[in-house]
């Protein structure tokens, strides 16, 4: 597919996609999931439901039938990012701004100098038409993304929370922060949910940096993680840790143990999430250039910033290592007002494949495969024209589920969209009651 030239770019809210690609319904934000601070967050399914986070709370979605999507429920609670995850009945939410008290009803509390809480919340989703929230949990520097791990008793659920950030002028968040939290969750009493360990994952201190910018290649200095994959068959995690692409041992949940470290001071300039494919011999690091906020979809920023770089696992046990192999970029050019950038996405379980799902905000949701990992190649794409006015948006995630793509637009809502390809049909056929795209779930060969 030729990149696409400055004039291809599609008016204002006009929708363009490949012709295997389709838009089958959206649902806008509806309140008090709408108006001033709504942005559509991560995604998490269950029992053919998909609940978006945004950042004033979460919402609920029916999606038994993927053209008569329907809202179940809303719950407000403010609090960035409100990144979801589901296990059983329990819904796990990540609060990344510092709030009055742990309360859904809670006001900002900027001054972090001030008593203050961020963390994570965990609500009882049992009744979908009317979650209750069950325990809030405290972390360092708050949740700013969180990955579950289950126990292999099946009695617990792990979550490791991801955050970064510190500063002397937060009381709660002081530097050096080299790690994350670990919360022990007991399934059958998840009001005893606690912080167990606060493992530091770098203790020489990670990536120092080059500049500090989040702009520029190699800029942001490790001080935490941003993101944290799981793949519980595996024994295996990925971290998308700022400055740092990090894979674990996690045979045992309470204590991950780093097994190999590595950094691009070329090209990327902070590790934002990471995808393996089904095999456990791949991982996809994405480079968020700009934080979310930058037009890097364009010639100046060119093929090879701003992208997803493709790693090789090579070796066996605790001598594995990452091995770069190439990058991938959407080559359709956005206009300069558009954020775009790569972001979240998931494997599409195509037998004997390596493709996958992804968000690049204002750039859309694209399908492309990594079977050769030196030379990916483009199945698909959706995507909207530019917003009025210059604003920013776009998909936060897009993710596969049962047959259909969810995205969750940070400003447009929730879409359903569909893929008809020889390529990626085969994958209709797997079904899955639970999707946590951040615990990778193995599908069989």
């Amino acid at each position: 597919m030729p990149a696409a030239a400055q004039s291809d770019i599609p008016p204002v809210d006009a929708i363009v996609s490949s012709p295997n690609m389709k838009q089958l319904s959206n649902l806008p934000f509806r309140a008090p999931m709408e108006g001033q601070g709504t942005v559509g967050t991560d995604i998490a399914f269950t029992d053919n439901h998909a609940i978006q986070g945004n950042y004033l709370g979460f919402s609920i979605y029916d999606v038994k039938n993927p053209k008569k999507t329907k809202l179940v429920s809303q719950v407000l609670c403010p609090g960035s990012q409100n990144d979801v995850s589901v296990s059983g009945n329990l819904l796990f939410l990540s609060t990344d701004t510092r709030r009055s008290d742990d309360s859904c009803a809670s006001a900002a509390q900027n001054d972090g100098s001030k008593p203050y809480w961020e963390g994570m919340k965990i609500f009882d989703i049992s009744d979908k038409s009317a979650p209750k929230y069950v325990k809030s949990v405290e972390t360092k520097c708050g949740s700013h993304t969180h990955t579950l791990l289950p126990g292999k008793d099946g009695k617990n659920v792990y979550v490791y929370v991801s955050s970064y950030g510190p500063s002397d002028a937060i009381s709660k968040c002081k530097p050096p922060h080299d790690l994350i939290s670990i919360i022990k969750v007991p399934t059958a009493n998840p009001g005893a949910a606690t912080v167990i360990d606060t493992p530091v994952l770098f203790p020489n201190g990670g990536f120092p940096g080059v500049g500090g910018d989040i702009n520029n290649p190699g800029g942001v200095p490790t001080s935490g993680c941003h993101d944290i994959t799981t793949y519980p068959a595996k024994d295996l995690a990925a971290g998308a840790c700022m400055g740092d692409g990090v894979l674990f041992n996690v045979a045992d949940p309470e204590k991950p143990k780093v097994i190999n470290q590595v950094t691009d001071s070329k090209n990327f300039a902070f590790w934002h999430s990471a995808t393996f494919n089904n095999e456990g011999t791949k991982v996809v690091f994405t480079d968020e250039l700009g934080g979310g906020g930058g037009a890097t979809c364009n010639p100046q920023t060119g093929p090879e910033r701003g992208a997803d770089g493709i790693y090789d696992i090579t070796g066996t046990g605790d001598a594995r290592k990452l091995e770069f192999r190439s990058y991938f970029k959407i080559p359709r050019q956005q206009a300069d007002t558009e954020n775009c950038v790569a972001h979240n996405g998931s494997l599409i379980p195509v037998k004997g494949k390596d493709i996958m799902v992804q968000s690049w905000y204002q750039g859309g949701t694209w399908v492309w495969d990594f079977t050769d990992s030196a030379k990916p190649q483009i199945i698909g794409f959706w995507e909207r024209g530019p917003l009025p006015n210059g604003g920013g948006g776009g998909t936060w995630s897009s993710y596969y589920y049962n047959g259909h793509i969810y995205s969750s637009d940070m400003v447009k809502g929730f879409d359903v969209l569909e893929i008809n390809d020889p390529r990626t049909n085969s994958a209709k056929g797997v079904k899955m009651n639970e999707l946590n795209v951040q615990t990778q779930g193995q599908y069989r060969e």
